[in-house]
């Protein structure tokens, strides 16, 4: 299957038109096409060659941007990296992917390590002619853990992004006038996503290196922002910033995902005239699977399939519950990955009679309207990173003064949800400090344990399985007990 390069396409179309709002310079479509012809005929001297997969570690910045369509017009897959992740936790998937290359840092950085120079000459840039792209390619390959906290790499094909952009239109619409705020991570798969969508649209992203909500606001004023994409806690501190001042009446939809949603949040932005909508997705669907309709959300609920995509609730023995009784959540159509690279096995567990097994738990009403209750188990969100017990667990057990550990999520109001590990010891106690730096020394800032709990011994179920539930209440316990402590000592 071979589809038009979107940015081609939309160069030939629309050339003057807006494509990305850069922190210092704009690109309209006829530049953007113009940065993608010098990055891939580089990337292609670099040795990079249809099907080879190219690392990325660079932050929120145009050249990212050119980077994913410079690629995909190659034939290459890339392969976004978290730039929070530490060398011991990156080196392990580089490892796997095998990369023709590692791009890391701004374009200045990479320029002068000798990784990549384009030319900015504008002689070949073969203008008026289409590109096609093989709909089969593997476009992108993101890296999950799951529950095992093991990273597996999701293969997302173009055509997975073209399906998502197309479901997606559908519900929001997907004209060339839309602005879409990239104000989370690109290197997750929500922004990236949107990245794609907006040359499938024809359609401006405006990138900021990070979420700021004054930032976010102002952007809305001054580039007419229409559509952004939003956690819990990223919500929580835009209305904050706002001030009660009313949003600009350019922006159409602000989307909340990243796990369940307070739907007293959601009704509060409602209410301060914030256009929310409500979503469920996960990486290895194309981000998207359910999102609330303008004009019909309930602040209760994720909506419904977006077209194209179907869902359903099941037991543990994969049949069909009836509307409103919880299971696990399972999605086909064709936004659903390819499947985990190099990895049959994980592949054949993700899948059950062609449907994606998403592990999360939700329910279907009798409008065909999701609930979603639990992503994935244990998975804890803190400010729209995931965070996987399993990993940091592991991590926990390299200490050697440590013979068993439970990482469970606590709430806060800032991140929405932060770690909290409780541990049995060989012998002693190891202090705070001495866990948080050997934590610190193996895993991203924000998957370090915000509180350590020393416990005599850890409950198991019947199964053998560590009791989440009941270590959340002994660690509780345990937290009270030390805040008194600390009060009466004050």
């Amino acid at each position: 299957m071979k589809l038009g390069c979107p940015v081609r396409e939309s160069a030939l179309r629309h050339p003057r038109r807006l494509a990305l709002v850069g922190s210092d310079r704009c690109w309209n479509y006829h530049e953007l096409d113009l940065e993608v012809v010098h990055w891939a005929r580089e990337l292609a001297g670099r040795g990079v060659r249809k099907g080879d997969r190219v690392a990325l570690v660079c932050g929120n910045q145009p050249e990212f941007v050119f980077l994913v369509h410079a690629l995909a017009r190659l034939g290459a897959t890339c392969v976004p990296l978290n730039t929070r992740w530490t060398e011991a936790e990156i080196q392990p998937v580089l490892d796997d992917v095998d990369p023709r290359l590692v791009l890391s840092g701004s374009a200045d950085a990479l320029s002068q390590r000798g990784r990549v120079h384009p030319e900015r000459s504008a002689a070949g840039t073969e203008r008026g002619e289409g590109v096609l792209l093989d709909g089969e390619a593997v476009q992108a390959i993101l890296f999950t853990s799951g529950t095992t906290g093991r990273p597996k790499g999701a293969e997302l094909t173009v055509a997975n992004f073209a399906a998502s952009a197309r479901a997606s239109a559908n519900n929001l619409g997907g004209d060339p006038d839309q602005r879409w705020l990239a104000c989370l991570p690109l290197y997750h798969v929500g922004s990236l996503a949107m990245l794609i969508r907006c040359a499938w649209y024809g359609a401006a992203l405006v990138v900021h290196e990070r979420f700021d909500p004054d930032a976010a606001i102002a952007s809305m004023e001054r580039e007419g922002v229409t559509h952004l994409s939003l956690v819990e806690p990223g919500l929580a501190q835009l209305l904050e910033a706002s001030r009660s001042r009313p949003f600009p009446s350019s922006l159409k939809a602000a989307l909340v995902g990243g796990g369940p949603a307070s739907p007293e949040l959601l009704d509060r932005a409602r209410s301060a005239s914030l256009p929310v909508l409500h979503t469920y997705g996960l990486t290895e669907a194309t981000s998207q699977v359910t999102a609330e309709r303008m004009g019909g959300a309930d602040g209760r609920t994720a909506g419904i399939p977006l077209r194209g995509v179907s869902v359903r609730i099941v037991d543990a023995d994969g049949r069909g519950v009836a509307a409103g009784q919880p299971g696990e959540i399972e999605v086909r159509g064709p936004t659903v990955m390819r499947g985990y690279r190099a990895d049959e096995v994980a592949t054949s567990a993700a899948f059950r009679n062609g449907w994606l097994r998403t592990m999360d738990i939700g329910s279907l009403d009798e409008q065909g309207r999701l609930t979603v209750f639990a992503r994935r188990s244990d998975l804890i969100l803190s400010g729209g990173e995931n965070i996987y017990p399993a990993e940091v667990e592991r991590v926990l057990t390299l200490h050697p003064q440590i013979a068993v550990a439970a990482v469970i999520a606590q709430p806060d109001p800032k991140w929405g949800q932060v770690p909290v590990a409780a541990f049995v010891a060989h012998h002693g106690s190891p202090s705070r400090d001495e866990l948080e730096r050997h934590c610190r020394s193996r895993l991203a800032g924000f998957k370090v344990p915000k509180r350590f709990v020393q416990l005599e011994s850890l409950p198991n179920q019947s199964t053998g399985k560590l009791d989440r539930v009941a270590i959340r209440s002994l660690v509780e316990r345990e937290l009270e007990q030390a805040a008194k402590r600390e009060a009466q000592s004050a």
